[in-house]
């Protein structure tokens, strides 16, 4: 206790002082008054003045930076990402404690007591620049408020009156906000430099993590970015970035003891390491950029570049293997392939007189290839492939592209000669023959080996893909009646109802051809291709959602059927089986590549072995492939689709099913489909006597009731043992 003694004669010099103020302490107290009026008649006038400039409060109660568009995998995979500004937002939570200290001690060490504008920092600047520079004008006085009221609100100007809004702002947000909130919102919306917008895009951008996974050195060197993204990036100035990280923010959180010495000695001899940063295409940049195309044009830039949640129908385990086994084949094997045909047969001076520019390279010198995957039963696109590589050519192959499907078009001939009442064993000739067309003219189609083989049935004719038979099937169903067909089942681009059909002389895309052949597969239901299974904006909200395309039967179950069972044969028909002459131009899908899946299918090959095809489907899966050059230039002879197409539609389907663990399943015929036993001669109902018979299926009503009227009896004309049956020659025809 201070006794009275001690401080007496401090008292006694004081008191005349004391006397002296007390008569003007009326006086001080209206000096007072009149400086704090003055001062805020002064505040009064600056936010009249600058108010305009400020943020409406409905602004500052909802601000709300862009985010990033995700799209996903129907398998949960991430695909892509959208955005004008890549920004992950996060929570207070998931901000280690040590970032926020680093964040602290660097840019506002004040922030936990200031109310969004620090006096003594401002006091504290104005005296260095004027000390150092003679001038007023500085940097350094910024809290963590006003930086993010700049960010948000204002322009970067530096002048007197976006420093005052800046301000001014800082203290509304102040008053709108928990310190907690900002320090999230600061986090959110800062630039990292990369493209990287807020703290987690950084995180992962640079480090490949998330933001609760980062060390302390990973925190300290991203918030030593904020004073410069560009100036102190570690990936071009490393050297740099150390120094402010080691020298600037770690020295200060050791300084103000957020960190030992111990602990900085350790961390500050650790070495930056990035993950790699590249230009992201992202998985499956074909089908990705179809899904933007889509989002822009039905909803627009406020839901592509903001945040929005999009499920797609892809299955990312498909996807890779399409890319895989396309890559191989197209940029592999098939791309040597080709090479080795033009060196023993090389173009002329005139194709490569038209090479000019890198497009033009592209489209005469780069093989292509394309691939989609649908589900027959619900549309949805399970893989898509639209060329070699995006980079290099953006261009989508399987659903810009217009090329001409060759051969893979005469399923829907014999779709419509089935549903018209014609039957699997029809005969007809294939030989020449000479068709006068509509302008006068005369028309002689010819086979893919320029020959011609006799008598066969539909069913020999669709597997051989034998030209002139499938023109006769044509001539009787009629053309106009085969595009109706094609159109129902699913082809949506033009076609001319001409009789060259049978070879594939309209263009088409390739995913409406293999949804049109999904059709088939489907049982006669045709089911529109859809990608998109979920939409959600930023607040979560569905903006559409869907669970399959859109359905509407065009075809009957039985003929349906019927043609596909037609449709087998091309990849099942061996030389000599049922009596035929040929082999299924698909075989080798069997015989080369071990696929035993039941499945049906169909190659094409156009002129000049400018395009090969391959669309086939199990009862699980449909998939479609072409190969070619997008100037369409010829791929060497012997290139068809069967050669080119059908190895990579082969080892994709066995891979595909293998990773989906797909049971086996065979094409189940509708009970009210005839089978009949029939002569393998005449083609009737065969009795015990017929020596060469086979079960064939039928549309009903179409089924053959008479019984063969040749092998009546035991007394068969059977061939001489001195005359030999003539031999047969294994022909593998390949259109």
């Amino acid at each position: 206790m201070i006794k009275i003694e001690k401080i007496k004669p401090y008292i006694d010099k004081t008191k005349p002082y004391i006397y002296w103020i007390r008569p003007h302490l009326f006086r001080i107290a209206i000096y007072c008054m009149i400086c704090a009026v003055g001062y805020l008649a002064i505040a009064v006038a600056v936010i009249y003045g600058y108010k305009d400039g400020l943020p409406s409060f409905d602004k500052l109660e909802d601000v709300d930076p862009a985010q990033t568009t995700n799209i996903f995998s129907r398998d949960g995979v991430e695909l892509k990402k959208f955005w004008v500004q890549r920004r992950d937002p996060i929570a207070f939570e998931q901000l280690p404690r040590a970032v926020i200290d680093a964040l602290i001690v660097t840019e506002d060490q004040r922030f936990w007591r200031h109310w969004g504008v620090s006096v003594p920092d401002i006091i504290r600047v104005v005296f260095r620049n004027v000390y150092t520079s003679g001038t007023l004008k500085g940097h350094g006085a910024s809290t963590l408020t006003q930086q993010l009221a700049r960010n948000i609100f204002l322009t970067l100007d530096p002048t007197w009156t976006r420093k005052i809004q800046e301000q001014m702002t800082a203290v509304l947000l102040e008053r709108t906000y928990t310190k907690r909130e900002i320090i999230t919102m600061y986090f959110n919306q800062m630039y990292f430099g990369n493209s990287a917008y807020g703290i987690q895009t950084a995180a992962r951008r640079f480090f490949g993590k998330d933001v609760e996974r980062l060390r302390v050195e990973e925190g300290a060197l991203l918030v030593g970015l904020l004073k410069g993204p560009t100036p102190y990036s570690p990936i071009y100035h490393p050297a740099r970035a150390l120094d402010r990280r080691n020298n600037v923010v770690l020295y200060n959180m050791r300084g103000l003891g957020k960190i030992t010495a111990a602990e900085y000695d350790s961390v500050a001899q650790h070495p930056i390491v990035l993950k790699e940063v590249r230009e992201e295409t992202g998985e499956a940049p074909y089908f990705t950029e179809d899904i933007r195309k889509y989002l822009e044009y039905t909803y627009g830039l406020s839901v592509l570049y903001d945040g929005a949640t999009v499920t797609t129908t892809l299955d990312s385990r498909l996807q890779e293997i399409a890319e895989d086994v396309v890559s191989q084949n197209v940029m592999g094997k098939l791309k040597d392939r080709v090479a080795d045909k033009w060196k023993r047969d090389p173009p002329g001076a005139a194709f490569f007189a038209k090479i000019k520019t890198r497009q033009d390279t592209l489209a005469n010198l780069v093989l292509q290839g394309a691939l989609v995957a649908l589900d027959p039963h619900t549309g949805h696109i399970l893989a898509l492939v639209g060329g070699r590589n995006f980079e290099e050519s953006k261009f989508n192959r399987a659903t810009q592209a217009m090329r001409q499907p060759g051969s893979s078009f005469k399923p829907f001939i014999y779709t419509a000669a089935v549903d018209k009442g014609h039957t699997a064993t029809w005969r007809l000739p294939d030989t020449a023959v000479t068709i006068k067309m509509y302008d006068g003219t005369y028309w002689q189609p010819e086979n893919y080996d320029r020959k011609f083989l006799g008598w066969m049935t539909m069913r020999e004719g669709l597997a051989g893909s034998r030209n002139v038979v499938t023109t006769k099937v044509l001539q009787a169903v009629g053309p106009k009646t085969v595009v109706d067909y094609a159109m129902k089942m699913g082809i949506d681009s033009q076609i001319q109802p001409v009789l060259s059909l049978g070879m594939g002389t309209s263009e088409v895309k390739l995913l409406e051809l293999a949804s049109a052949y999904g059709t088939l597969a489907n049982k006669g239901i045709r089911v529109t291709p859809m990608s998109i299974l979920k939409i959600e904006d930023k607040n979560g909200n569905v903006l559409e959602e869907n669970v399959q395309g859109r359905e509407r039967v065009v075809l009957s179950e039985e003929a349906a059927a019927v043609t596909v069972d037609l449709m087998q044969s091309v990849l099942d028909m061996r030389a000599g089986e049922n009596y035929a002459v040929l082999t299924g131009t698909g075989r080798i899908a069997r015989t080369a590549f071990g696929f035993r899946r039941p499945a049906a299918g169909k190659t094409g090959t156009t002129q000049e072995y400018a395009d090969a095809w391959f669309i086939g489907f199990t009862p699980q899966i449909v998939c479609g492939v072409w190969v070619g050059f997008d100037s369409k230039v010829s791929m060497g002879s012997r290139m068809s689709g069967a050669a080119v197409a059908l190895p990579i539609w082969a080892e994709f389907m066995q891979r595909a099913h293998a990773m989906l663990r797909l049971p086996v399943e065979d094409f189940v015929l509708p009970e009210d489909i005839p089978r009949v036993e029939v002569c393998g001669d005449t083609y009737e109902v065969a009795s015990i006597y017929c020596s060469r018979r086979y079960t064939e299926v039928f549309k009903p009503g179409t089924e053959p009731k008479r019984p063969c009227p040749v092998h009546t009896s035991n007394q068969q004309s059977l061939p001489s043992p001195s005359q030999p049956k003539k031999p047969r020659t294994k022909r593998e025809y390949q259109f």
